[in-house]
């Protein structure tokens, strides 16, 4: 003769019931196929299942978790962000608008243009893109060549085109565009029939690294050669393969006089531009 279970009935909101129903779901606590959240509480009474607190994560953490998501998302990599979505999802910290937020992603994960260009670089295929900059000026590009790129905490889609109109970089980079990921929200994506090419366009530079910074330099991926200390004050000579002048003078910026410039010429005269702007911008008089 069986022993019946003593009943305990649970005054809870629809809302929290469907929740109990969806926890017994994923722990296996079943009546058939159904969902059984009496199986649910003797698992926990049982210690099958282990109850924590849902509310103690420091808004320091879930700032963390969620440029991690927004960095995993840029790169490319929607499995990984959707993991730490559905991380967050399940904490109750969240304010409804992040949790809309988030469930919004979960459901649509990527722009459909931004997988598509993600599909297509993976396949190493042309396409052809259009969109519109800061300015609200339409632009298109035959793109050969694209990689996703990090830099100074945005993602860019870095990309060799056939158009150059409008770029004005030095003579052997005018086909590489660096666009703005945020910028091309409404982009136009089709694929074309063209070849891929293997890179962007790149020219090398010298430059010497003195002082301080010619024995604390760390050697960059670009970096094609790099020697060892030579003369007396110490030199360290750097060529690096550039795709861009933008990027590349705002980090010799920052070495200020342990840096300078040897070759090609165009790109040392676009830096001493640089610092002849600066210099008169610090010239004009302060009007109060």
């Amino acid at each position: 003769m069986s022993r019946k279970g003593k009943s305990i009935t649970l005054s809870v909101s629809e809302r929290d019931k469907t929740e109990l129903e969806n926890l017994a779901l994923e722990f296996g606590c079943n009546w058939g196929d159904r969902p059984n959240i009496s199986k649910l509480v003797e698992s926990i009474a049982r210690r099958q299942l282990i109850i924590a607190p849902n509310n103690d994560w420091t808004n320091e953490r879930i700032k963390a978790l969620e440029t991690a998501r927004k960095g995993l998302i840029d790169l490319g990599k929607t499995d990984e962000a959707k993991q730490i979505a559905q991380l967050l999802k399940s904490r109750s910290e969240l304010t409804l608008p992040f949790r809309e937020e988030i469930e919004t992603f979960l459901k649509h994960p990527l722009p459909a243009w931004r997988q598509q260009v993600d599909n297509l670089i993976h396949r190493q295929q042309p396409f052809r893109l259009s969109y519109q900059d800061a300015a609200e000026r339409l632009w298109s590009y035959t793109v050969l060549h694209a990689q996703l790129v990090a830099i100074e905490k945005r993602q860019y889609l870095m990309c060799r085109a056939e158009e150059s109109e409008g770029n004005q970089d030095v003579e052997g980079l005018r086909h590489n565009w660096t666009l703005r990921l945020d910028r091309i929200q409404e982009a136009a994506v089709v694929s074309i029939d063209k070849p891929w090419l293997e890179d962007l366009e790149r020219i090398a530079v010298e430059f010497h690294l003195l002082g301080r910074l010619a024995f604390a330099y760390e050697r960059k991926t670009e970096d094609i050669f790099v020697s060892e200390l030579e003369g007396e004050p110490p030199v360290r000579k750097v060529v690096r393969n550039i795709s861009g002048t933008f990027w590349f003078l705002r980090e010799i910026t920052r070495y200020g006089k342990d840096c300078v410039i040897v070759s090609p010429s165009e790109v040392r005269s676009r830096f001493k531009e640089n610092l002849k702007s600066l210099c008169q911008a610090y010239d004009l008089e302060i009007k109060d």
